[in-house]
């Protein structure tokens, strides 16, 4: 069986920076940017360990506003 390799894509400047997405990552691959904020004020999440993503999309589940959308791709 194939490992499956994840990619987390995140609409910085729709995100509200709940970090409900960072709480659902079993691998730990997102948090709050720090003191950056996006066009509308708000801090936003990144993705900071994106290498660790499986795929999994919990994240995009439980964001509120759709701002995560999340990839997948099986590796041979």
């Amino acid at each position: 069986m194939g490992k499956i390799l994840g990619a987390v894509v995140i609409n910085e400047d729709r995100c509200k920076g709940c970090a409900l997405c960072v709480d659902a990552c079993p691998k730990d691959v997102l948090a709050l940017a720090g003191r950056k904020v996006n066009v509308h004020g708000y801090p936003y999440v990144e993705a900071i360990k994106a290498d660790d993503c499986i795929g999994c999309a919990s994240c995009g589940i439980v964001c509120p506003d759709g701002c995560i959308t999340v990839y997948r791709k099986k590796l041979d």
